[in-house]
């Protein structure tokens, strides 16, 4: 029987890339808190002992910025005094301006060349679903992030509490001719630790905490484990390496599983489609697949700036559709409204939600404000296309 290997990583809740998205998302909630009508567009860029926030933001109100990067910095776990990041002493500097008019005019309902609220920016997004997890998500990005959140979990309640925030998770599936999930390869982590535990230590507990987190049926004799391959880690964060705002965005979304079209979520609010077209692309393609249409979905939407409406959509069930894929196309057509401002209603998207979504992915989440994880339109989109309703359809749980 011919297999395959299939990689995707997770990053903690400390690493650099991640506390800068944080921080961009921590502001666009802190913005919409006040106004939901703010237009935020932030980038966040940790360095050494430096925060620098920049962007454009036009909103009715007044933020202290400096005190949510400051307070986000402190919740991510950067608190020791002898932190070289530290939530008290980095220095941080603020460059932000007004929403450029010549864009605001495109995207304000009645200002540009079309009634309705425009798209933010041209460009694509991708949604994906499939039917290897409850999730409806890959299972190697899945169970990477369970890995990093059971970091954090250890860190912060367990017994694990020499790990500092920074580290990875990364796991390699072994998959069947047909794509089917057969075992797990490999599993590497690296976690930051306190500089007085030894090598031996932290490789057996981190072991013995991935395997309790990792599906048994998957995990055997053969399974490799890398555990801190560089024998240390204690410098890391900030300290250890620049981070940018949107440079994850392969961990944000599907881990390579499905298809990106590059433009980052973190620090934009729903009127920028980067971010809420590929929301909007996800909760079709889950729905499509709970469905029972198919068994992997990936739905692709691509907008112009300023207009109301998207230029393009496709579906690609890669073999698995019961149907034709034009035919589930245009039930999405007549069944979601992919406009930006409906979008954004659809999906309640003006609200404080975001900071939520900056550590452990953007999809196959289960809290309540993910509003694009619901498979709430399944029955409607199978009566549509079919004209019947939804049966069982077999998930593989992980």
């Amino acid at each position: 029987m011919t297999t395959s290997l299939f990689t995707s990583e997770s990053v903690a809740i400390g690493h650099p890339d991640k506390v800068a998205d944080q921080i961009s998302d921590a502001i666009l909630d802190a913005c919409l808190a006040k106004d939901p009508n703010a237009r935020v567009a932030c980038e966040t860029l940790v360095s050494s002992n430096l925060v620098v926030v920049a962007g454009e933001i036009s909103i009715n109100a007044t933020i202290d910025y400096e005190k949510i990067v400051r307070e986000t910095i402190k919740k991510i776990g950067y608190d020791r005094q002898e932190d070289a990041f530290h939530w008290q002493n980095c220095q941080v500097l603020l460059t932000l301006n007004r929403q450029s008019p010549d864009i605001a005019r495109g995207v304000s309902e009645g200002q540009g060349l079309y009634r309705e609220q425009g798209a933010g920016d041209q460009g694509m997004m991708f949604g994906y679903a499939c039917t290897e997890t409850k999730e409806y998500m890959p299972l190697p990005i899945q169970l990477s992030h369970k890995l990093t959140k059971e970091l954090l979990n250890q860190r912060l309640f367990g017994k694990l509490a020499y790990l500092r925030p920074d580290g990875k998770a990364q796991v390699t599936v072994e998959y069947d001719k047909n794509l089917a999930p057969i075992r797990i390869h490999t599993v590497v982590i690296s976690a930051q630790h306190d500089a007085n535990v030894d090598y031996a230590t932290v490789c057996l507990d981190l072991e013995e905490m991935a395997r309790s987190i990792l599906p048994k049926n998957l995990v055997d004799r053969h399974t490799i484990f890398y555990i801190n391959p560089t024998g240390r880690f204690v410098i890391g964060g900030p300290q250890a390496d620049c981070g940018l705002t949107g440079r994850k965005i392969i961990v944000d979304s599907y881990g390579g599983m499905g298809r990106h079209g590059g433009g980052a979520f973190s620090g934009k609010d729903p009127s920028k489609v980067d971010r809420s077209g590929a929301y909007m692309a996800r909760y079709m393609a889950k729905n499509i697949v709970a469905a029972g249409l198919c068994s992997r979905c990936e739905v692709q939407l691509a907008y112009a700036i300023a207009v109301p409406h998207p230029i393009s959509i496709k579906v690609e069930t890669f073999g698995t559709s019961i149907i034709e894929e034009a035919a589930i196309a245009r039930g999405l057509t007549r069944l979601f409204n992919m406009t930006p401002k409906g979008i954004i209603q659809t999906l309640n998207l003006k609200r404080p939600i975001y900071k939520a979504t900056a550590f452990g992915g953007h999809f196959g989440r289960e809290e309540e404000e993910f509003t694009w994880e619901r498979t709430d339109r399944a029955n409607a989109l199978r009566t549509e296309v079919l004209g019947q309703a939804t049966p069982a359809f077999l998930i593989v749980e992980a």
